[in-house]
């Protein structure tokens, strides 16, 4: 540690220590910066893709647009969840 406390002995100084962290700043940055490009658009095996066109949605949308009130909504959900599941069309986990 006396190595690098004393530049003027030939150490490199305490400021070899900022060195990993410089490199762990460009590694953070770079993942930052892949998420919000190049990996935005890409859905993991834990996500199911949106169908904008599925009955779940556009009854979401018809309510959300005032279309049908909330009795209405709940009632129709009820219904598509019985008849679609939130699961998958075969109603199996």
């Amino acid at each position: 540690m006396q190595t690098l406390a004393h530049f003027a002995d030939g150490g490199p100084g305490p400021w070899i220590l900022f060195f990993p962290l410089i490199w762990a700043a460009v590694v953070i940055g770079g993942i930052a910066l892949l998420r919000r490009t190049v990996w935005r658009g890409r859905r993991g095996p834990w996500q199911p893709a949106a169908d904008d066109n599925s009955p779940l949605m556009v009854l979401g949308h018809r309510f959300a647009s005032g279309e049908i009130d909330e009795d209405e909504y709940w009632r129709r959900l009820s219904v598509l969840d019985e008849q679609f599941g939130r699961t998958g069309k075969g109603g199996a986990a």
